[in-house]
């Protein structure tokens, strides 16, 4: 199936919808990966302290699609945000996973209380010049973030990957980063419990009634709302058929209307992991 394309500021262009990989480890994570690549994903998203690099790498290496084909994605971790320790620990994770580059590497947290993010954010300046990644960007970062990399280096980050689903669409991060030119990325795209209802995301009433409406699913109407929100969402699922359902979003186009009543599903305390970026710090 032809999936759509994202244009980063850089010009590199990101499948519509990636491919997510965090728990995914050892025999039965290269099975899942690639059953992933084998099901259509050209955009796998791992990090760091996922510990699995070398999973996707194996996977990477054990299949029948071309690695220029591919697009992969890490992180790096908190405590090697020191700009040395970053440079080594993106050098580190090209050697799990067996790569001479990722096409796109972030800072997973900012750690704001350390204040080291800057620094992080120059090494990987830096490694894209070195040609170890291709294009660079960050996640969890909040506005205020984001303002003090452009005046501390001059350069923004390419992709933003932020927590986003129906009960935490994110409108202010959201229309930050389109006046930039930032992409959002979508981390726990199908996340997320109604505490009103007692119920997880997939049970709405109004995601149900839209699903019978579009015969789809549930997620599959999640997916497409955050599309056309303009974020590129990375579910993950384990299961064949759930991976094909999730790419096939693209045949179908909810209302302005219905962009809205989502949108309006929108809780003050709906963060999955309770993880706020002006306080968590990521190991």
């Amino acid at each position: 199936m032809a999936i759509p394309t994202f244009q980063l500021s850089d010009g590199t262009l990101l499948p519509a919808v990636g491919f997510g990989t965090s728990g995914l480890k050892g025999s039965e994570g290269i099975r899942v990966i690639s059953s992933a690549i084998d099901h259509g994903y050209r955009l796998l998203d791992t990090g760091y302290n996922y510990e699995n690099e070398g999973t996707l790498g194996q996977a990477v290496k054990q299949s029948s699609v071309a690695r220029e084909e591919l697009l992969l994605s890490s992180k790096l971790p908190g405590r090697h945000h020191k700009y040395h320790a970053a440079i080594s620990a993106i050098q580190e994770s090209l050697y799990r996973a067996g790569l001479d580059y990722y096409d796109l590497y972030l800072i997973h947290w900012p750690n704001s209380k350390r204040d080291e993010y800057v620094e992080a954010w120059q090494a990987l300046i830096d490694a894209q010049r070195f040609g170890l990644v291709r294009s660079i960007g960050v996640s969890n970062f909040l506005p205020e973030h984001l303002d003090k990399l452009k005046k501390e280096t001059g350069i923004l980050p390419a992709v933003n990957q932020v927590e986003l689903h129906p009960l935490f669409s994110q409108p202010e991060q959201r229309d930050y980063h389109k006046k930039h030119q930032i992409l959002t990325e979508a981390w726990s795209p199908l996340g997320g419990i109604d505490h009103k209802l007692s119920k997880p995301i997939t049970e709405l009433p109004l995601l149900v009634d839209l699903a019978e409406k579009y015969h789809k699913n549930v997620g599959q109407i999640i997916l497409r709302w955050e599309y056309q929100l303009g974020a590129l969402p990375l579910p993950l699922s384990r299961n064949p058929k759930r991976q094909t359902q999730n790419l096939d979003i693209f045949d179908f186009e909810l209302t302005t209307d219905e962009l809205q009543q989502i949108i309006a599903l929108d809780q003050k305390e709906a963060r999955v992991s309770a993880q706020d970026p002006r306080t968590h710090e990521g190991l």
